[in-house]
């Protein structure tokens, strides 16, 4: 088994957390650790988490985090197991605090311990082309085949049967049997995280991986970013058509198929069986149930439920749509 992608540098006193937010006290008798940060679902007792929207209560509501960096406004929605350190803008103090656990995921410069592949194990194990190579803490599956000019750069997991396309980048993923990933693809490197600010922007630790399940393909010149807090996932069984991106902490479900320029924005659940036609836009922090399909060019604002086809900006029912487009 791999060891963390990431590795923290907690735990932290409860103390040094409060003086970085400057939150004057959290009425706690006694100083105590904080091991590490998560997200609501995933943490646990004596770690940190943040909620920063109504649109997390049911999550909120059952955290078993020990503290949660929220607002005036939300933290009557917390457990009482959960001790709230009240900010003005939860989700820049919740980079602060991730930079102090991760400060190696701030930046994504190029893995300075890639090697040429002739230089590796891998040379007898796999095919593979012209200037591929490998970093650290990576390991390949039988029958992989890797193309010119492709890094496979440092904590990689690649399965069995796998393709691996030409001038390709992959980093921070855990990648199953029978996957393809076409030329020019990006996959796991820093998303798009950062908050404006008027003398330089705040950049946002990106801690979580790629994860692409089996028997996926994925097309030429698409992005895959890596997760923040929690992980970027395609389902199986999910192609994917040329030249599109997954922001992070992007839920793709099984079998689902989607055409070229399609763009999801971060932290959005789409669901399996689920079709999209090319040049559609998801937002962030939008669910798509499954059984659904989404019209070429389309834009998706809200939430669309299960068995649903919809079409136009903002989507709707596709009979809505011909009703209004008469």
């Amino acid at each position: 088994m791999m060891k963390p992608f990431f590795k923290s540098r907690g735990p932290f006193f409860i103390s040094e957390i409060l003086k970085s937010l400057k939150v004057g006290t959290c009425n706690l008798k006694k100083d105590v650790q904080v091991k590490d940060i998560k997200d609501l679902s995933s943490s646990n007792i004596s770690e940190i988490t943040f909620f920063h929207s109504k649109k997390y209560v049911e999550f909120a509501k059952i955290t078993k985090a020990s503290f949660c960096i929220t607002t005036e406004s939300l933290k009557k929605e917390l457990p009482s197991s959960c001790i709230p350190l009240v900010v003005e803008n939860v989700l820049v103090s919740v980079s602060k605090i991730t930079s102090m656990f991760y400060p190696d995921a701030i930046n994504d410069d190029f893995d300075d311990s890639a090697i040429d592949i002739n230089q590796t194990n891998f040379k007898d194990k796999v095919i593979f082309g012209k200037n591929v190579l490998i970093g650290k803490d990576v390991s390949l599956g039988a029958n992989c085949k890797i193309g010119h000019n492709t890094i496979i750069e440092k904590n990689v997991s690649i399965g069995d049967n796998c393709s691996i396309g030409s001038n390709t980048i992959i980093r921070n993923s855990l990648i199953s049997n029978n996957v393809k990933i076409l030329d020019n693809c990006v996959i796991g490197k820093h998303g798009f995280g950062f908050f404006p600010n008027k003398y330089k922007n705040l950049r946002y630790p990106h801690i979580g991986i790629v994860i692409i399940e089996e028997n996926c393909e994925i097309g030429c010149g698409s992005t895959i970013d890596r997760g923040s807090m929690s992980n970027t996932v395609i389902g199986k069984n999910t192609y994917l058509d040329n030249q599109i991106h997954i922001a992070h902490n992007v839920k793709i479900g099984e079998n689902s198929i989607i055409a070229g320029q399609v763009g999801i924005a971060g932290s959005s659940i789409v669901g399996s069986n689920v079709k999209i036609g090319g040049q559609a836009g998801i937002s962030g922090h939008i669910k798509v149930g499954n059984n659904v399909e989404i019209g070429g060019g389309s834009g998706v604002i809200r939430n669309i439920p299960d068995n649903t086809k919809v079409i136009g900006y903002p989507a709707k029912n596709i009979r809505e749509f011909l009703r209004d487009n008469k």
